[in-house]
């Protein structure tokens, strides 16, 4: 019997070493947006690891688009989760964190210093279309799981189109988890037994009280970024809008300079965009402000996995609800589609960023590189250019 406790022992302190290793890993290199994060765990952990299934790595990424917060850190700490429990899911998401807010910290200390930064882009213009190709790799990879009939497909097409079309990306989620939901339980359709999935919508503090002034304290710099992480529903890019309007319009902390600023950060440094919110605690209250706000902005997807990870398995084997999850896992590709689209646009922009995306794709398809290293080849390549 201690023999066995032995074992079990040492397997979970093996498991969250890997989890730590893992998620600072994705953290270091993980740079392109949500969709590119996304893309990665799925290499790296279903790929690669085969930690849990295509589909229920499908499950916690839609069900992360109905959670307020950052959408792939949401997805590292669910993994981590379901890898090591309690503990997992704490390294899992400050693992995944953590290179990206000492990368902001480092680079807010320059900028306070000397009031700009330095010359970063070359590595994005080499980045981003390898990018492109990694995104491009996960999409066709978890279609083939998850566009299971026709009704999905339909409505992963119309999901597409009004995206383009400018609908908000929550309305197209939760209209293709109720429409696919309603077409597979047809048979069954009576009004009350429409399952309640709104009470999942989390209700948070968005009327809480977090008022400051020029002189602000770190408790405020802490309560205002935990008010948005708690109702900021969208991409990260969402941030910025919420940022301006507290931050700059209300309280006059900073400078609408300062957050083109902390945006150019938040997109060249790897991880998640949220950490703009890292710069802007920095110029508001230095390095303890930085890291409250850094807390304070994470700390709702920490505790809403934390509640919601053992349901949706549970809800998945609702035939209500595992509708709704059908949609929404759609929705979620269709989105990532047209983010990729879109970021394709802007990012293959000439002949050198053309050859990178497709040589990408080549490594991608056929030679299986890991995108780690196809993101620090691109980046290399990126800075050469400059210099050369």
């Amino acid at each position: 019997m201690a023999k066995n406790y032995s074992l079990a022992k040492e397997d979970r302190i093996k498991r969250l070493k890997e989890i730590m290793l893992v998620f600072l890993k994705l953290g270091i290199t993980a740079f392109g947006g949500p969709a590119a994060h996304v893309a990665m765990m799925e290499e790296e952990i279903i790929s690669k690891r085969k930690w849990i299934s295509k589909e229920k790595f499908m499950d916690f990424y839609g069900a992360t688009n109905l959670l307020p917060g950052p959408n792939s850190t949401e997805l590292a700490i669910h993994l981590g989760y379901e890898r090591g429990g309690i503990l997992g899911l704490i390294l899992g998401g400050v693992s995944f964190i953590l290179p990206a807010m000492l990368s902001v910290i480092v680079l807010a200390v320059i900028y306070g210093r000397y009031g700009e930064l330095p010359e970063i882009s070359g590595i994005s213009y080499g980045i981003k279309p390898v990018v492109i190709a990694i995104i491009l790799q996960a999409l066709i990879r978890l279609t083939k799981s998850g566009l299971k009939n026709t009704p999905i497909i339909v409505v992963t097409i119309i999901v597409v189109i009004l995206s383009f079309l400018g609908f908000h990306e929550i309305l197209l989620l939760a209209s293709a988890g109720v429409i696919i939901m309603l077409i597979e339980n047809k048979k069954k359709l009576k009004l009350k037994q429409l399952p309640m999935f709104a009470a999942y919508f989390p209700i948070f503090t968005a009327g809480m009280n977090t008022s400051g002034g020029k002189h602000i304290s770190l408790a405020s710099v802490f309560l205002n970024f935990l008010k948005i992480g708690s109702v900021l529903y969208g991409s990260g890019y969402v941030l910025l809008a919420f940022i301006e309007a507290d931050f700059v319009e209300r309280l006059g902390l900073i400078t609408s300079d300062q957050l083109i600023d902390a945006v150019s950060v938040g997109q060249i440094t790897p991880g998640p965009v949220f950490t703009t919110a890292t710069f802007v605690g920095y110029l508001i209250k230095g390095i303890p402000g930085a890291i409250l706000a850094t807390i304070g902005i994470f700390l709702p997807a920490f505790i809403l996995v934390g509640a919601l990870n053992r349901i949706i398995p549970k809800l998945r084997q609702s035939t209500w609800f595992g509708g709704f999850l059908d949609g929404l896992n759609a929705a979620s590709l269709a989105l990532m589609a047209v983010v990729n689209w879109k970021l394709g646009v802007s990012s293959i922009i000439d002949i050198p960023t053309a050859i990178l995306a497709g040589i990408s794709l080549l490594l991608v398809f056929r030679f299986k590189i890991n995108s780690a290293w196809l993101i620090l080849g691109g980046g290399l390549i990126g800075y050469l250019s400059t210099v050369i």
